[in-house]
């Protein structure tokens, strides 16, 4: 039986939402803070948590922070009643695998949840190198880290997935279309745009591009990006 953790302290919709994923055949475990949902998903280590972002103590965001900071493995989708593009990159940035917008149907809620379920840990391809080195760049794919001419690089969850996907597909052009679905798991007509996409390759090329004569992720024209071995 499969395990979901929901965060989320309007107790109407928790009661419902509990219902709902009981009725499923999920075994439910909940919490009324961030603070309370923290310390559960780590110490029960459920199969995918639901997570509100307005929560006493701890908001969902820093819940979400520090949750990866020590589990990167659980599917996290978030809920959240503010519509605002800047909010929902926050939220992937931070390791977020997918997000609804309340009011929500509980149908489309319990689709994406049985999809993050069915993806698994984070939805992670196939394991590949453990380390990989690119010019004075060494990725080390566990314990997810960047050194630049040795000294460590500071990249967003979202840049490392981002990096650590155009590496293991290396030569091929990547749509951006393909990197919203693989890396945030949606598509434009949820409110990510590939403009997301563009503003995560350039910061990648600004923390890690000094000293290339050529950048090693090149943009193809109306297409995508590829990473190239400088």
């Amino acid at each position: 039986m499969k395990r979901v953790l929901i965060v989320e302290d309007e107790e109407g919709l928790l009661e419902g939402l509990s219902h709902n994923f009981k009725y499923e055949g999920y075994e439910v475990l909940t919490a009324r803070t961030g603070s309370e949902g923290l310390k559960m998903a780590l110490k029960q280590k459920p199969d995918v948590v639901v997570l509100d972002i307005m929560l006493p103590e701890k908001d969902g965001f820093t819940v979400l922070k520090e949750l990866r900071q020590r589990h990167r493995d659980i599917p996290v989708l978030v809920m959240t009643a503010r519509n605002f593009e800047a909010d929902v990159l926050k939220g992937f940035d931070l390791g977020a695998d997918d997000y609804v917008t309340k009011p929500f149907g509980i149908k489309e809620l319990m689709a994406r949840v049985k999809r993050l379920v069915q993806r698994g840990p984070s939805g992670a391809p196939a394991p590949g190198p453990t380390i990989y080195k690119f010019g004075d760049v060494e990725v080390r794919f566990e314990p997810r880290e960047v050194h630049k001419s040795g000294e460590q690089v500071a990249l967003s969850f979202k840049e490392f997935e981002l990096l650590k996907y155009l590496i293991e597909h290396r030569g091929r052009t990547v749509s951006r279309e393909e990197l919203l679905e693989e890396i945030w798991g949606v598509d434009e007509d949820l409110g990510v745009t590939t403009r997301t996409v563009d503003t995560h390759v350039s910061n990648l090329r600004s923390k890690l591009g000094a000293g290339f004569a050529q950048p090693f992720i090149v943009a193809v024209h109306k297409v995508g990006y590829k990473f190239v071995e400088p």
